[in-house]
Protein backbone atom coordinates (compact mmCIF):
# COMPACT_ATOMS: atom_id res chain seq x y z
CA UNK A 1 0.00 0.00 0.00
CA UNK A 2 3.22 2.16 0.88
CA UNK A 3 3.96 2.03 -3.11
CA UNK A 4 0.56 2.84 -4.15
CA UNK A 5 0.68 6.50 -1.89
CA UNK A 6 4.23 6.76 -3.26
CA UNK A 7 2.22 7.77 -6.70
CA UNK A 8 -0.06 10.12 -4.88
CA UNK A 9 2.93 11.69 -3.18
CA UNK A 10 4.77 11.74 -6.39
CA UNK A 11 2.22 13.73 -8.03
CA UNK A 12 1.73 15.84 -5.63
CA UNK A 13 5.73 17.22 -4.61
CA UNK A 14 7.98 15.29 -6.28
CA UNK A 15 6.09 15.68 -9.62
CA UNK A 16 4.31 18.50 -9.43
CA UNK A 17 3.05 19.65 -12.28
CA UNK A 18 3.38 23.20 -12.02
CA UNK A 19 6.12 24.11 -9.88
CA UNK A 20 8.78 21.28 -10.36
CA UNK A 21 7.54 20.13 -14.41
CA UNK A 22 6.36 23.27 -15.42
CA UNK A 23 3.32 22.03 -17.11
CA UNK A 24 0.14 23.45 -17.60
CA UNK A 25 1.63 26.83 -17.57
CA UNK A 26 -1.12 28.86 -19.84
CA UNK A 27 -4.34 27.76 -17.52
CA UNK A 28 -2.32 28.51 -14.33
CA UNK A 29 -1.41 32.23 -15.56
CA UNK A 30 -4.63 32.82 -16.93
CA UNK A 31 -6.97 31.62 -14.31
CA UNK A 32 -4.97 32.37 -10.85
CA UNK A 33 -6.32 36.19 -10.34
CA UNK A 34 -8.56 34.32 -7.61
CA UNK A 35 -8.47 31.94 -5.24
CA UNK A 36 -11.58 30.11 -6.55
CA UNK A 37 -10.78 30.18 -10.18
CA UNK A 38 -7.62 28.51 -9.62
CA UNK A 39 -9.31 26.05 -6.78
CA UNK A 40 -12.37 25.58 -10.09
CA UNK A 41 -9.64 24.50 -12.61
CA UNK A 42 -7.86 22.13 -10.60
CA UNK A 43 -10.99 20.56 -9.76
CA UNK A 44 -11.61 20.39 -13.38
CA UNK A 45 -8.51 19.27 -14.35
CA UNK A 46 -8.48 16.71 -11.86
CA UNK A 47 -11.55 15.43 -13.02
CA UNK A 48 -10.38 14.26 -16.40
CA UNK A 49 -7.31 13.54 -15.21
CA UNK A 50 -8.70 10.62 -13.03
CA UNK A 51 -11.23 9.36 -15.79
CA UNK A 52 -8.57 9.45 -18.72
CA UNK A 53 -5.82 7.90 -16.70
CA UNK A 54 -8.22 5.20 -15.93
CA UNK A 55 -9.72 4.83 -19.05
CA UNK A 56 -6.60 4.47 -21.22
CA UNK A 57 -5.05 1.89 -18.56
CA UNK A 58 -8.22 -0.23 -19.83
CA UNK A 59 -7.82 0.13 -23.62
CA UNK A 60 -4.30 0.25 -23.99
CA UNK A 61 -3.25 -3.06 -25.50
CA UNK A 62 -6.72 -2.64 -27.87
CA UNK A 63 -5.32 0.48 -29.60
CA UNK A 64 -2.68 0.40 -32.23
CA UNK A 65 1.10 2.04 -31.56
CA UNK A 66 0.58 3.48 -34.83
CA UNK A 67 -2.97 5.74 -33.41
CA UNK A 68 -1.97 6.06 -29.92
CA UNK A 69 -1.97 9.42 -29.22
CA UNK A 70 -4.79 10.50 -31.58
CA UNK A 71 -6.74 7.75 -29.68
CA UNK A 72 -5.85 9.69 -26.34
CA UNK A 73 -6.47 12.72 -27.59
CA UNK A 74 -10.21 11.37 -28.43
CA UNK A 75 -11.24 10.05 -24.96
CA UNK A 76 -9.82 13.25 -23.08
CA UNK A 77 -11.63 15.71 -25.38
CA UNK A 78 -14.39 13.10 -24.92
CA UNK A 79 -14.18 13.93 -21.20
CA UNK A 80 -14.03 17.42 -21.62
CA UNK A 81 -16.87 17.49 -23.68
CA UNK A 82 -18.99 16.02 -20.66
CA UNK A 83 -17.03 18.27 -17.97
CA UNK A 84 -18.29 21.38 -19.86
CA UNK A 85 -21.42 20.40 -20.18
CA UNK A 86 -22.07 19.51 -16.65
CA UNK A 87 -20.50 22.87 -15.81
CA UNK A 88 -22.46 24.80 -18.22
CA UNK A 89 -25.69 22.82 -16.65
CA UNK A 90 -24.60 23.36 -12.84
CA UNK A 91 -22.35 25.82 -12.37
CA UNK A 92 -22.98 28.47 -14.83
CA UNK A 93 -21.22 31.13 -13.10
CA UNK A 94 -17.45 29.38 -12.66
CA UNK A 95 -17.76 28.24 -16.31
CA UNK A 96 -17.82 31.68 -18.05
CA UNK A 97 -15.25 32.61 -15.73
CA UNK A 98 -12.98 29.89 -17.23
CA UNK A 99 -14.60 30.16 -20.24
CA UNK A 100 -11.77 29.14 -22.79
CA UNK A 101 -9.75 27.06 -20.64
CA UNK A 102 -12.25 24.59 -20.06
CA UNK A 103 -12.19 22.87 -23.70
CA UNK A 104 -8.21 23.58 -23.49
CA UNK A 105 -8.13 21.28 -21.13
CA UNK A 106 -7.97 18.34 -24.35
CA UNK A 107 -4.69 19.63 -25.19
CA UNK A 108 -3.37 20.46 -21.47
CA UNK A 109 0.43 18.79 -21.58
CA UNK A 110 -0.82 17.23 -18.16
CA UNK A 111 -2.88 15.32 -19.09
CA UNK A 112 -1.78 13.81 -22.17
CA UNK A 113 1.56 14.15 -20.82
CA UNK A 114 -0.14 11.62 -17.84
CA UNK A 115 -1.67 9.19 -20.11
CA UNK A 116 1.57 8.64 -22.39
CA UNK A 117 3.96 8.64 -19.86
CA UNK A 118 1.80 6.39 -16.82
CA UNK A 119 -1.47 5.51 -17.79
CA UNK A 120 -0.54 3.84 -21.15
CA UNK A 121 2.48 1.70 -19.40
CA UNK A 122 0.18 1.06 -15.86
CA UNK A 123 -2.37 -0.65 -13.98
CA UNK A 124 -5.93 0.73 -13.69
CA UNK A 125 -5.01 1.18 -9.79
CA UNK A 126 -1.93 2.43 -10.12
CA UNK A 127 -3.04 5.24 -13.07
CA UNK A 128 -6.09 6.07 -11.15
CA UNK A 129 -3.71 7.44 -8.09
CA UNK A 130 -1.35 8.45 -10.36
CA UNK A 131 -4.51 11.00 -11.80
CA UNK A 132 -5.36 11.88 -8.32
CA UNK A 133 -1.77 12.59 -7.35
CA UNK A 134 -1.03 15.18 -10.61
CA UNK A 135 -4.54 16.30 -10.60
CA UNK A 136 -3.86 16.87 -6.20
CA UNK A 137 -0.73 19.05 -7.18
CA UNK A 138 -2.45 20.84 -9.93
CA UNK A 139 -5.08 22.03 -7.77
CA UNK A 140 -2.76 22.54 -5.01
CA UNK A 141 -0.32 25.47 -6.92
CA UNK A 142 -3.28 26.94 -8.99
CA UNK A 143 -5.03 27.22 -5.36
CA UNK A 144 -2.18 28.43 -3.69
CA UNK A 145 -0.94 31.13 -6.45
CA UNK A 146 -4.74 32.17 -6.67
CA UNK A 147 -4.83 32.99 -3.16
CA UNK A 148 -1.52 35.12 -2.87
CA UNK A 149 -2.81 36.76 -6.29
CA UNK A 150 -6.13 37.54 -4.42
CA UNK A 151 -4.48 38.72 -1.11
CA UNK A 152 -2.00 41.10 -2.82
CA UNK A 153 -3.75 42.05 -5.80
CA UNK A 154 -7.22 42.82 -4.11
CA UNK A 155 -7.01 42.36 -0.01
CA UNK A 156 -9.12 39.48 -0.36
CA UNK A 157 -9.36 35.18 -0.12
CA UNK A 158 -11.86 33.38 -1.69
CA UNK A 159 -13.62 36.49 -2.27
CA UNK A 160 -14.00 37.34 1.52
CA UNK A 161 -12.19 40.78 2.20
CA UNK A 162 -9.79 40.28 4.60
CA UNK A 163 -9.27 43.64 6.25
CA UNK A 164 -7.60 47.18 5.38
CA UNK A 165 -4.36 46.73 6.83
CA UNK A 166 -2.44 47.42 3.76
CA UNK A 167 -3.06 48.55 -0.15
CA UNK A 168 -3.50 46.34 -2.68
CA UNK A 169 -1.41 46.16 -5.96
CA UNK A 170 -3.13 45.68 -8.81
CA UNK A 171 -0.02 44.31 -10.49
CA UNK A 172 -0.71 40.62 -8.83
CA UNK A 173 -4.05 40.38 -10.53
CA UNK A 174 -3.28 41.39 -14.08
CA UNK A 175 -0.61 39.04 -15.65
CA UNK A 176 2.54 39.96 -14.82
CA UNK A 177 1.54 39.01 -11.40
CA UNK A 178 1.01 35.37 -12.30
CA UNK A 179 4.54 35.29 -13.53
CA UNK A 180 5.97 37.13 -10.29
CA UNK A 181 3.92 34.94 -8.10
CA UNK A 182 5.17 31.84 -9.99
CA UNK A 183 8.99 32.78 -10.12
CA UNK A 184 8.55 33.91 -6.24
CA UNK A 185 7.32 30.29 -5.01
CA UNK A 186 9.28 28.29 -7.24
CA UNK A 187 12.45 29.96 -5.90
CA UNK A 188 11.04 29.08 -2.35
CA UNK A 189 10.27 26.09 -3.14
CA UNK A 190 14.27 25.41 -4.52
CA UNK A 191 15.41 27.14 -1.44
CA UNK A 192 13.72 24.96 0.51
CA UNK A 193 14.84 21.62 -1.63
CA UNK A 194 18.44 22.88 -1.30
CA UNK A 195 18.34 23.06 2.54
CA UNK A 196 17.19 19.55 2.90
CA UNK A 197 19.35 18.03 0.56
Amino acid sequence: MANKLDIIKDGIFKNNPTFVLFLGLCPTLGVTSSAINGFSMGLATLFVLILSNGMISLVKSFIPDKIRIPAYVMIIATLVTLLEMIMKAYFPDIYSVLGIFIPLIVVNCIILGRAESFASKNDFISSILDGIGTGLGFTLSLTGIGIIREILGSGKAFGIVLGHFYNPSLIFILPPGAFLTIGILVALINKFKEKRS
